[in-house]
């Protein structure tokens, strides 16, 4: 079992900050001390084209206070189950030019989690019933199996590196969830995806303490490499509003609180329409989904949510055949027939009932509580086969959705990452 590294955690962070290079490296010269990582192998987790945040401040950041002690530093993208970048791809998501590459990182490995590769994986141990019962508030009573990227037993040090925004899945993402699901795979991603789902994702996003989080959490404490965290909080114009440095948990735990302020959006009422228009690093519904989870709070009952995205042309590069068999459908569609959709893994059968949101199965028929719509650029004849509605994007004007609040229609831009809850959810302080 892992120790967690053994030093104070150091940060700062408020809304309306943005933290320069300056800044940046002298939180990571406080939280990453000298003696920490001197003759470590050092490997660096960080997130995909999927997430905003300023990583190559960071990196560039890293490479200055680590690099210089380290044995080796290397970074590995944090994939998920997402799709493999290339290393030009990766060295974009950086920042770092190929003169830069030559120069300052001649030695460094830039990494993809290949969860898709077999022999890429290695157990780590196994959570039994017993505390998967207790864990989960009796929801399930099941040993489950928990493996990693085998890559990882070459470092003495695994860091942590990414933003924390609200999550369907955790309630709040960063922290440990970049080793499960991000450097993971097999029965327990699967395992705890739909446990979120079976809670429903309008009861888990924006959450700190979920059960999700805690089996999370109790999964990374079987890792055999130390842990190290720098959480990031990313502001409006993707300024970094706060950057805290220190075990896991405590330095997402902190920065989980600031992302609280900033990351959600309260409304008075709900709105019948809502559209939300996926920016790019949303190329496919797998990912895209984002703007239904984060906006369905708000959404009146009867009412109807307008995915928007002309670029986005398949439902999923991983998932996709899957989906596309089973459909999208609320969560108890699935929890009473469960024994027809065995053979499906669990997590795909989360993201399908994340996306289309709550609503009821009773006596044979599915009663959705909102209409889902895809404005994409995928065709009407998928869009009804998995069982969600369709516009035409080309027939869209956005104009016309902005600046109608009071008439029950909200326009959100770049949706996906700032969580819209009603008025009346807003937390008693």
């Amino acid at each position: 079992m892992a120790a967690v590294v053994g030093t104070a955690l150091v940060g700062e962070g408020k809304p309306g900050l943005d933290l320069g290079r300056e800044g940046v490296e002298e939180i990571l010269s406080r939280g990453i001390p000298e003696a920490l990582v001197r003759g470590k192998r050092v490997l660096v987790l960080t997130p995909d084209t999927t997430r905003t945040c300023p990583l190559p401040r960071l990196v560039a950041g890293l490479r200055a206070v680590v690099g210089r002690s380290a044995a080796r530093l290397d970074f590995m993208v944090a994939l998920g189950s997402h799709t493999a970048l290339s290393e030009e791809q990766i060295l974009a998501l950086y920042g770092i030019s190929p003169q830069r590459r030559a120069a300052e990182f001649p030695t460094t490995r830039f990494l993809n989690h290949r969860w898709d590769l077999p022999g890429t994986l290695m157990p780590v141990g196994t959570i039994g019933a017993d505390e998967i019962e207790r864990l989960t508030g009796g929801l399930f009573r099941e040993a489950v199996n928990i493996d990693i990227n085998r890559t990882i037993s070459d470092y003495d040090l695994l860091l942590i590196l990414g933003p924390v925004f609200p999550h369907e899945v955790v309630g709040m993402s960063g922290g440990n969830k970049y080793l499960f699901p991000g450097i993971s795979g097999g029965d327990f991603l699967h395992f705890f995806h739909w446990l979120g789902a079976v809670i429903t994702c309008w009861k888990t996003i924006g959450y700190k303490h979920t059960p999700v989080r805690q089996v999370v959490d109790r999964a990374a404490r079987m890792v055999a490499v130390p842990r190290h965290c720098v959480a990031m909080v990313v502001g409006p114009g993707n300024t970094l509003a706060g950057l805290f440095v220190g075990g896991p948990e405590e330095a997402w735990s902190r920065a989980a609180d600031l992302s609280a302020q900033l990351h959600v959006a309260y409304k008075p009422r709900p709105y019948h329409t809502l559209l939300g228009e996926a920016p790019e690093m949303y190329d496919e519904i797998w990912v895209a989904g984002k703007v239904m989870y984060k906006l369905e709070p708000v959404v009146a009952d009867g009412g109807r949510l307008i995915i928007y995205g002309p670029h986005i042309r398949t439902i999923s590069r991983t998932w996709g055949q899957q989906l596309e068999r089973v459909g999208y459908h609320v969560r108890d569609y699935f929890l009473k027939q469960m024994d027809r959709f065995r053979d499906v893994p669990r997590g795909v059968l989360a993201h399908s009932t994340h996306v289309r949101g709550v609503g009821t199965y009773e006596n044979g028929m599915e009663r959705p509580r909102i209409e889902v719509i895809l404005a994409t650029g995928i065709p009407e004849a998928m869009c009804r086969q998995v069982n969600l509605g369709y516009a035409d994007p080309r027939t869209i004007r956005l104009d016309e959705y902005k600046g109608r609040q009071d008439e029950g229609i909200l326009y959100v831009e770049h949706a996906g990452e700032v969580l819209h809850r009603l008025e009346s959810e807003r937390p008693i302080r």
